[in-house]
């Protein structure tokens, strides 16, 4: 009420796209949420509609049960994990070190985040149900990092920087090695430093790269005085 004229709601009447598209996503945010809280079988479609304050009726008319809402809310999460080429590209300098180092913090960085540790943990305890939400999750949000980490591998394979590999293998493994571990403390509620995370980042970018260094051809016998027959 404003100089006693009562104001009208804002938002009443039918919803902009905008708004429709804001209560949707804040629906698949909530239903995760509760999937997380209370398990596949305990969470209820009346229990995610009242937390949004939102009618069954309306949730079951975009989503005939829940199982759909389900694979919905985990869709969504994963595509809010997906990292742009444009992101990768940039962090790409032309020092093999750094780029690795940067791509690894970027993954790391992107499960810290609310939304990541969501989905991982959703993805732990759901996956045996529905075994689909890993496969999404890799090829959408993992596959691509690796391929991209791939061609950062096999261009340095070409200048010569290191040894002659197969780029998709050393990028697995590079991911891995890398990003893995660290992300399981991260689910487990355990975040490390970021003392604790560029140690081992940057031990991790070394022993990887020293593994793959340009090696002498050892099998040829070096040349020496007594091979050659010449005086000491």
């Amino acid at each position: 009420m404003h100089d006693g004229v009562a104001t009208p709601r804002r938002g009443a009447g039918r919803p902009t796209r905008e708004q429709a598209e804001a209560r949707h996503e804040e629906l698949l945010d909530t239903a995760l949420d509760l999937f997380l809280e209370r398990g596949f079988e305990l969470a209820t479609i009346e229990m995610i509609a009242g937390r949004v304050n939102m009618t069954k009726r309306t949730v079951y008319a975009r989503y005939p049960d829940k199982a759909a809402l389900f694979r919905a809310a985990v869709q969504r999460a994963i595509e809010r994990q997906i990292a742009p080429r444009a992101l990768l590209e940039s962090l790409d300098n032309g020092d093999l070190a750094e780029t690795l180092e940067a791509i690894a913090r970027l993954r790391i960085a992107q499960v810290a985040t609310p939304n990541g540790l969501r989905l991982q943990r959703i993805i732990n305890t759901e996956s045996y149900r529905f075994p689909e939400i890993f496969t999404a999750s890799f090829e959408q949000s993992g596959r691509p990092v690796i391929e991209f980490v791939a061609g950062v591998i096999e261009r340095a394979v070409a200048a010569g920087t290191i040894a002659p590999t197969n780029p998709a293998l050393a990028a697995s493994v590079f991911m891995s090695m890398l990003v893995s571990g660290p992300v399981r403390t991260i689910v487990s509620g355990h975040t490390p430093t970021d003392y604790e995370l560029d140690e081992r980042i940057q031990f991790s970018v070394r022993l990887l790269l020293d593994g793959l260094l340009p090696r002498q051809d050892v099998s040829r016998p070096s040349v020496t005085p007594e091979t050659t027959g010449g005086s000491p």
